[in-house]
């Protein structure tokens, strides 16, 4: 009997220490995770319907529309708008057009006193923001000058908005 409680304790005995060895050994090391997030822009814009034109009008008839700019945070950006697509238009006389070839002049401003062309020169004649990676609205306004004697049709261009950034 005494040899069995010997022989116990000294297996109690040793299981520490057995426990001890047949721990495995570890290593460490480690790795980097890393991204990189690009500039990124999106424009959008909404149609400009000045609506009925009277040449006989004393006032000029006037419009807005807008712009909405959705860029990276912190992304610097400009917007510029180009001359149209009708025959003979610049940024600083935009033009109208009927299918019939007649035109009505126009202008589009970046501010509401209607006194800044808005154009496509960047760093010139643009409108300038920064991301915040919502969108933000820029408001378009424009104007068709009064007594411009033209024939009743319906007249249209279409204007290109390009985002630098």
């Amino acid at each position: 009997m005494m040899r069995r409680h010997l022989a116990v304790l000294l297996t109690l005995g040793l299981l520490p220490w057995t426990h001890v060895h047949a721990q495995q050994n570890t290593a460490n090391t480690s790795f980097r995770v890393s991204a990189r997030v690009n500039a990124v822009c999106d424009i959008s814009a909404s149609n400009l319907d000045f609506g009925v034109y009277s040449a006989q009008g004393a006032s000029p008839l006037q419009g807005t529309t807008l712009l909405r700019a959705t860029c990276t945070p912190n992304t610097s950006y400009q917007i510029g708008l180009n001359e149209g697509t009708s025959p003979g238009a610049t940024v600083t006389q935009r033009k109208l057009a009927s299918a019939a070839a007649n035109v009505l002049n126009y202008q589009l401003y970046s501010d509401s006193a209607r006194s800044t062309v808005w154009g496509n020169t960047p760093g010139s004649d643009t409108v300038t923001g920064t991301g915040t990676g919502l969108a933000q609205d820029h408001t378009v306004f424009g104007t068709i000058p009064a007594a411009q004697t033209v024939p009743s049709e319906e007249y249209v261009d279409t204007i290109t908005v390009r985002i630098y950034y």
